[in-house]
């Protein structure tokens, strides 16, 4: 009879491990980082939106066949500058600088961007950015 209030307390403890997400590996996250921002560097879009959280990704393929990026928006350049993962594991915050322009404008800009990865589903998938070619679309 003294087994079973440790056996009760492992049951619980072990059930409460099994129901709590997973948090995201770190060496999981920069594949997915690098890849989101060289897909976007090379004008890859469908593979670009693969990258955000479903919710968001027809929006923003249809924002990317009004504005015709693929013709107008390039990227010259990006720098991965900062990557910082919560301390639960789910959520990163990705500061890089990006030279960016779009036609009509020949004007080439550069704007420090933060992106806002969530680890959902075992894959690490863009939520939000602010700054950048797509400022004010991934709120």
């Amino acid at each position: 009879m003294n087994r079973l209030p440790a056996l009760m307390f492992a049951l619980v403890l072990g059930g409460a491990c099994a129901h709590t997400p997973p948090a995201g590996d770190p060496e999981t996250l920069r594949p997915a980082v690098e890849g989101f921002h060289k897909n976007l560097r090379w004008r890859n879009y469908r593979a670009l939106s693969g990258f955000l959280v479903p919710e968001e990704r027809q929006d923003f393929e249809r924002k990317r066949r009004e504005l015709h990026d693929e013709r107008d928006l390039t990227v010259t350049d990006y720098e991965i500058e900062d990557v910082k993962l919560a301390d639960d594991g789910k959520r990163a915050t990705v500061h890089s600088r990006i030279q960016w322009m779009r036609l009509p404008s020949a004007s080439e800009q550069t704007e420090s961007v933060t992106s806002e990865f969530v680890f959902r589903d075992g894959v690490w998938l863009l939520e939000k950015q602010q700054s950048g070619p797509f400022a004010g679309e991934l709120e």
